[in-house]
């Protein structure tokens, strides 16, 4: 055997790329160590294929595994495949020049930019090995080829400027690379960074990974799998590994496409909503992997902002990436990819909702918030997400709850609109006033809790052709003439003229205008807000924390109530309790409407009123 050394200069271009890879290019050192190991289960994969298609490799009996052995007294860490293996031309055109068409040019362009982090136009560049010396101030490298009639070689270089290839003893096939750390990288000799770093980047990688001769990555990558052939428990020990969880996830979404692009993907909801318990925002949670390759972990960018509540694994393998895999080339592809994968999820859901409907209503009592936080956002998508939205309505009990679709579908044949109100619970809102001529009639209206609800309604305007209309709106029409809807022992429109205007000139700035009211049956009068709904008005009173700050309202009357007709009698009488009575009936409807009232005032006046009640 030859023990002749011989030296050979690095490639210009190399100790360009070289010095990229080393002082620019990840953002993140232990990211050499899953390249390293993609190396070697391509080294792997290649030698598989090899097997089946070629002639009989050498040492066709040795198992396809990658060992990782470190040893924290010599500061070295060493990775051996039985994969393909090396000849002394290849290690050359391998590590030494770089042969890939268009890679020159590459470089080219970042030596006349001067600027060494635009990676955006390297594409798939197999360059992982020369990650290694970002943490290795010296690599030596053992190989020998799958040809049976090769011969084994040494390898080895500073990463400087030169390299040396030897031959070397004869070794079984493939690949060992033996990493001789720098001081400040002394920690990936220990077992522990390693296994870690493993766990985070490389579990799925689809051969044995040994470290120390105890095998690391135990968990399968499910969703290549075809879910015939996974059981419910091996898809809940799943999840609980890659969320770090420790109960079984609530729902699961396990496909695989090849148009328009070839993914797969597992996703799953958790059975809690951390937000909901006031911990802070959910980080995303859903990765994406490029054959079973981490490339960027909890992902913000392959789903919505308002599905970060999912945890999953998203694998395709047409991703076009940068040569440090941890940015996205394309950003047109990952908008697709986005697309297809939150449209397969909102299918899901509302096929939830008629095959499960209970376990469907427990992950709107749970994560409703993110998918109205969509519908209000996420335009994309908004009608496909506002079907799935759920409200409990005046036709239904407590915690019964029916969607938009629900609703049009029991609509009254000569109904336009929908109708919905907002209040803080049930009980608030069926105790106020604005239901009264809704029951007179017959109609359904829906209840909203959440000051997003109104927001949706107001954003999306309209649901099948029929109109969202709030029942607080001030230009409520029900299609009733004025004729049609007054009471024969209503004040007649001459005194409602003459009280109207009177109550403008009490109540001066705090109303636009007194009117009589055409929705009113019980209550003798209502508060309506002149800009919108008095749910808007509600959130910026809180927002604001203003009370004083309620905003003018348009104030109507029931002219047919007898509070209202004896506030006529008071008024025509010249009685000074007229005022009083009039501010209070004013606030007693702004309290209805869920307004904030500053109690101060009313304090002195509702003592006034009691002592007189008394008197």
């Amino acid at each position: 055997m030859s023990t002749a050394v011989e030296t050979k200069e690095f490639q210009t271009e190399i100790r360009q790329l070289l010095d990229i890879v080393i002082h620019s290019l990840y953002t993140d050192r232990e990211i050499f160590l899953r390249e390293l190991i993609s190396n070697a289960a391509d080294a792997m994969e290649k030698l598989r294929y090899t097997q089946l298609t070629g002639p009989e490799v050498k040492d066709k009996d040795a198992v396809l595994e990658i060992h990782i052995d470190t040893d924290d007294n010599s500061h070295t860490l060493t990775i051996t495949d039985t994969g393909i293996g090396m000849t002394r031309e290849e290690l050359v055109e391998n590590l030494g020049t770089i042969a890939h068409s268009g890679s020159k040019e590459f470089i080219k362009h970042l030596s006349a930019k001067g600027d060494q982090k635009d990676l955006n136009l390297i594409g798939q560049f197999g360059v992982g090995f020369y990650s290694a010396f970002m943490v290795a101030d010296k690599v030596t490298i053992y190989t020998r080829s799958y040809h049976q009639e090769g011969e084994s070689f040494t390898w080895e270089s500073d990463g400087v400027g030169s390299y040396t290839i030897t031959e070397g003893e004869e070794r079984v096939r493939g690949t060992k690379m033996v990493l001789h750390l720098k001081e400040d990288a002394y920690d990936f000799a220990k077992e522990e960074t390693i296994k870690r770093v493993i766990k985070q980047y490389s579990s799925f990688v689809p051969y044995p990974i040994m470290v120390n001769e105890q095998k690391v990555n135990t968990v399968d990558a499910l969703w290549t799998k075809n879910k015939s052939e996974i059981l419910d428990n091996d898809y809940n020990e799943f999840y609980k590994f890659i969320a770090n969880a420790h109960d079984e996830p609530l729902l699961r979404l396990h496909f695989s496409s090849d148009a328009p692009l070839n993914i797969n993907t597992l996703l799953f909801v958790p059975k809690e909503n951390l937000e909901q318990f006031g911990f802070g925002r959910t980080e995303p949670g859903v990765s994406l992997y490029c054959k079973k390759v981490l490339i960027q972990e909890k992902s913000p960018l392959v789903l919505p902002e308002w599905l970060r509540f999912l945890r999953g694994v998203i694998d395709s393998e047409e991703l076009p990436l940068n040569i440090s895999r941890e940015t996205m080339q394309d950003s047109a592809l990952i908008s697709k990819l986005n697309k297809v994968v939150t449209s397969r999820f909102l299918k899901f859901l509302d096929g939830q909702s008629t095959s499960e409907p209970e376990k469907f209503k427990e992950f709107w009592e749970k994560f409703n918030f993110f998918i109205k936080e969509g519908a209000a956002n996420d335009y994309t998508h908004q009608k496909d997400l506002v079907k799935l939205l759920r409200f409990e309505s005046s036709n239904t009990q407590a915690g019964e709850l029916v969607s938009l679709a629900d609703y049009t579908g029991r609509m009254k044949e000569d109904q336009s609109a929908i109708y919905y109100v907002n209040g803080p619970s049930r009980e608030v809102i069926e105790s106020g006033p604005y239901l009264e001529v809704f029951r007179n009639k017959g109609i359904e209206v829906i209840y909203t809790y959440a000051a997003i609800d109104d927001y949706i309604f107001g954003a999306i305007r309209e649901f099948e052709g029929k109109r969202l209309i709030s029942a607080d709106e001030a230009d409520l029409n029900l299609g009733d003439t004025e004729e049609q809807d007054r009471s024969e022992e209503a004040l007649s429109k001459e005194e409602v003229s003459n009280l109207t205007s009177w109550l403008k000139e009490v109540l001066g700035s705090k109303v636009t205008d007194v009117r009589e009211s055409k929705r009113l049956v019980d209550s003798p009068a209502v508060v309506l807000s002149p800009y919108g709904t008095n749910s808007m008005q509600r959130m910026m009173q809180m927002m604001n924390k203003d009370l004083n700050n309620v905003g003018p309202s348009v104030l109507e009357i029931n002219a047919a109530h007898a509070m209202i007709k004896r506030l006529d009698t008071a008024r025509k009488n010249e009685d000074a309790f007229a005022k009083i009575a009039a501010e209070q009936i004013f606030e007693n409807a702004q309290i209805a409407a869920g307004l904030i009232v500053d109690p101060r005032g009313m304090v002195n006046r509702l003592n006034e009123i009691l002592e007189r009640a008394l008197g």
